[in-house]
């Protein structure tokens, strides 16, 4: 979606500009750039750069890393370039680098998602913690009040009970490196009674009382909750439910991939919301862009990544892995 008067630079963006001015009392982070052979990977990179968010390292073909620069203006001055021959080559270099410290977080360029996280999931040289690795979306939804969590829409296809605890808890732990004083969260499903005929709403009661007993911590987790009486406090009244996650929830866990890329791009085609990308559970955050994002959006995304590292170096053993 490029720039026009229903694109997302035309809109309000009040929360994505506070994550960034947030992540800006930060240092910068040092991000492996993987594959970057775009205007957009690179634009995204040197404006990141130009606003103290990261010191990107460019992992890629030097040659084509330059010539895409020079055709499009784009000044890459100082700026450590690693050469490698293929995006292949480039998404295991990255991984190699943040297994070994060098780089505090990994920024996708212009390869697939899939040779990303191929790279990520891969026991060599591993950056894989116990924690399942999981997507959080980071939207900014007009006229709401609060950034959404949604989560996970991305990444795990169809997650088991025991997968979706680290997922809840990717969120939750995320959610706390974003600044929420209170995580609210609100597993969804279509109703908000518990069926056997419908098991996203038994495992959603399950992770209820696994929050109860601490399998999940940081958080007031309650569902199932249907979306309107996750986010309407007039839904949730109308419906009589009395809880202090309905009508406020921050955190949206949906029962699986399908349900969670519909809400997202709902959210997104016709609410006009934008969607700041992150996927957490490994030893660093992994930034995933769009070249349908706006700059903003990108940049966004970046500012989730350093808060998220702020969090891991003020708590060592906290689990934003």
């Amino acid at each position: 979606m490029r720039d026009g008067p229903h694109s997302p630079t035309s809109r309000g963006h009040g929360k994505y500009e506070h994550l960034v001015k947030l992540a800006r009392e930060n240092p910068a982070i040092k991000v492996a750039v993987v594959h970057p052979c775009d205007d957009v990977s690179l634009q995204s990179a040197i404006e990141a750069r130009r606003l103290h968010l990261i010191e990107p390292i460019l992992v890629g073909p030097e040659a084509r890393i330059r010539r895409v620069a020079a055709e499009h203006a784009l000044d890459i001055g100082g700026m450590e370039i690693l050469d490698t021959p293929h995006s292949h080559a480039s998404a295991a270099k990255g991984v190699e680098l943040a297994a070994a410290g060098h780089v505090e977080a990994i920024m996708k360029g212009s390869l697939h998602t899939d040779e990303v996280m191929g790279a990520v999931v891969s026991r060599q040289p591993g950056i894989r913690t116990a924690r399942r690795i999981s997507h959080c979306f980071i939207m900014d939804v007009p006229n709401h009040p609060q950034p959404l969590i949604i989560t996970d829409a991305a990444v795990n296809i169809a997650p088991t009970l025991d997968e979706k605890v680290d997922i809840v808890q990717n969120a939750i732990d995320l959610a706390h490196a974003l600044g929420a004083g209170e995580v609210r969260v609100a597993v969804l499903s279509a109703m908000e009674t518990v069926s056997a005929k419908v098991p996203s709403t038994i495992e959603a009661a399950a992770l209820c009382k696994m929050a109860d007993r601490g399998q999940i911590i940081g958080a007031l987790v309650d569902g199932p909750l249907a979306l309107d009486n996750s986010i309407s406090p007039e839904a949730a009244a109308i419906k009589n439910i009395n809880s202090p996650v309905a009508g406020r929830a921050n955190v949206l866990v949906v029962p699986d991939l399908e349900a969670g890329n519909m809400l997202a791009k709902s959210l997104s085609f016709l609410a006009g919301a934008d969607a700041a990308g992150i996927v957490l559970g490994a030893k660093v955050p992994i930034i995933l862009t769009s070249r349908a994002d706006s700059l903003l959006t990108r940049l966004a995304s970046c500012a989730v990544a350093v808060l998220v590292a702020a969090a891991r170096r003020k708590s060592p053993s906290a689990a934003i892995r």
